[in-house]
């Protein structure tokens, strides 16, 4: 350890000791960042070889920003605050925008590939000419084996290949001579369970015969010359061999199509603008049922804040009743379905709700000798969803009326009594006014969470019952996120590029519900 020292004018100062940790460091820090930077650009290079031009030159500008932040004094200023940006591009803008982007495109389960990937698919498919199929034999050859090909009706091998070692692995091309030419297979031929082993390594197999004929593999007891069953032409065109029908790729339906509307299996990824967005608002047996659950989602959404804030308010009001015996154990039981996890509480509820074997339903058969469908019947349903989600929504809304409550002065209430005021008046002109408006924000919150709350209605009812005569299956109890995951992900075809655009929708009313929180919340500090 060194110390250095220098003089300015008549006094000297001296430098704090430099340490060998700090001298390594120093001699680290360029190898290591050239490491860095020859680790990034590789990672770059394995996102543009998988097509990805785009992505790519977004990842590096990222690793560019970042590296000239810290590695340079320019971005000194910005070295604490790009962390948080660059988790804000990944992780909030990227899925955004990739999100919206999918939501422009026809993406589906009959639609994941790109057009070039599907005229390479078309191409790749092969038919046998029937009458040029051979059978085999496998027949072992010390540790290697040895195929015999023979016309069919025919004992007589008429090719033999030479000893393999038939190991799976890439294609491989094997000449194979004449039967008269060469010693025939001396031991019998393997049984269908050693063919069936050597499935993946004869696949593999291209068998050339003296007139450089190739065969293929075209099952486990034939071999045969195949032919395309698709050429392309130059304006990107397929043509089938079979009968000479054209097939042009139409990139509004994300098809290859004929003159005569014959469309090709699978289709290909398409950009299709707006028209996922026109669907919800122009077509009528979609429309219907997203209007209607887009409203029930609305309604889902206020019922469950309104009635948690009317009964949290209410129990906060009681419980700060001074003069009231055991308040510490009701606030207690009262704050118990807050502490439980939710998905628990409600596959209980799921089972207490059950028409048949339900505490709920046994008692209401007992009481009026009725036992209601709570699961079947869409209103049923729909109550249901709303009192279970008041009654997990509440706990929160009571804590955060109980500290409101604090902050009221006792005199207000003094003036009031001495008025002769009655209680229902402190709350509605006392208590009321003076907790809602900083309540008014988590409420909006609270507003925003139910419309996207997805494990309720996804563990609860699944959406069930659902609509009659729907071109999408569509639940009555569904809200926009859960309806969204059934299109995607369940019984609806997988409609990606649909469900990206719901999924947009919904972003954008969530983020107009949090600038009015936003502005809710600045109201509520002046």
């Amino acid at each position: 350890m060194t110390a250095a020292t220098s003089t300015l004018g008549q006094g000297a100062y001296t430098t704090l000791p430099v340490t060998t940790t700090e001298k390594l460091a120093k001699w680290l820090h360029w190898p290591l960042a050239l490491a860095g930077m020859l680790a990034a650009l590789y990672f770059v290079f394995l996102v543009y070889t998988t097509g990805q031009a785009a992505w790519a030159a977004g990842v590096l500008l990222l690793f560019t920003a970042g590296f000239y932040v810290y590695l340079s004094r320019g971005g000194f200023a910005w070295r604490y605050l790009f962390p948080g940006v660059a988790g804000m591009l990944v992780f909030i803008a990227f899925p955004l925008v990739y999100t919206a982007q999918i939501g422009l495109t026809n993406y589906s389960s009959i639609h994941l590939l790109s057009e070039s990937r599907v005229r390479e698919y078309l191409l790749e498919q092969r038919d046998a000419v029937e009458d040029r199929v051979l059978s085999y034999s496998l027949h072992a050859s010390g540790a290697e084996y040895r195929l015999a090909l023979q016309a069919e009706g025919e004992a007589r091998p008429q090719w033999v290949s030479p000893p393999l070692a038939l190991r799976a692995g890439k294609p491989l091309r094997v000449d194979v001579a004449a039967a008269d030419a060469a010693t025939p297979p001396p031991n019998t031929a393997l049984p269908l369970r050693e063919l069936i082993k050597h499935r993946e390594a004869l696949a593999a197999l291209v068998l050339v015969a003296p007139d450089k004929t190739e065969l293929h593999y075209l099952g486990l007891r034939e071999f045969g010359p195949v032919k395309p069953q698709w050429t392309a032409n130059a304006d990107d065109s397929l043509t089938r061999t079979a009968d000479g029908a054209v097939f042009r790729p139409n990139r509004d339906t994300g098809f290859f199509e004929s003159t005569s509307g014959e469309t090709l299996q699978p289709g290909f990824k398409a950009f299709i603008g707006m028209a996922n967005y026109a669907r919800m608002v122009f077509d009528a047996e979609f429309r219907g049922p997203f209007l209607s659950i887009f409203t029930w989602t609305v309604v889902f959404s206020a019922l469950s804040v309104f009635f948690a804030t009317a009964i949290g308010m209410l129990f906060a009001v009681m419980l700060n009743w001074e003069g009231m015996k055991y308040r510490t154990t009701y606030r207690t039981l009262l704050f118990l379905p807050y502490a439980v996890p939710g998905f628990i509480s409600i596959l209980v509820f799921k089972g207490l709700f059950n028409q048949n074997f339900g505490e709920i339903n046994a008692i209401l058969d007992a009481l009026f000798g009725v036992k209601p469908a709570w699961f079947a019947d869409p209103l049923l349903a729909k109550s249901m969803l709303v009192i279970v989600n008041v009654w997990l929504g509440y706990p929160y809304i009571m804590i955060l009326c109980s500290g409101l409550l604090k902050s009221i002065p006792a005199d207000l209430y003094e003036a009031s009594a001495l008025a002769g005021a009655s209680p229902a008046t402190n709350f509605f002109k006392i208590t009321a006014p003076l907790i809602i408006k900083p309540l008014a924000p988590l409420l909006v919150s609270a507003f925003a969470f139910n419309f996207n709350n997805f494990v309720l209605i996804a563990l609860l009812t699944d959406g069930r019952p659902d609509f009659l005569s729907t071109k999408l299956p569509a639940g009555q109890t569904d809200i926009l996120v859960s309806y969204t995951y059934r299109i995607a992900f369940k019984d609806s075809g997988s409609d990606f590029g649909l469900a990206a655009a719901i999924s947009t929708l919904i972003f954008f009313l969530v983020a107009a519900l949090s600038l009015i929180n936003l502005r809710m919340s600045a109201r509520a500090q002046k």
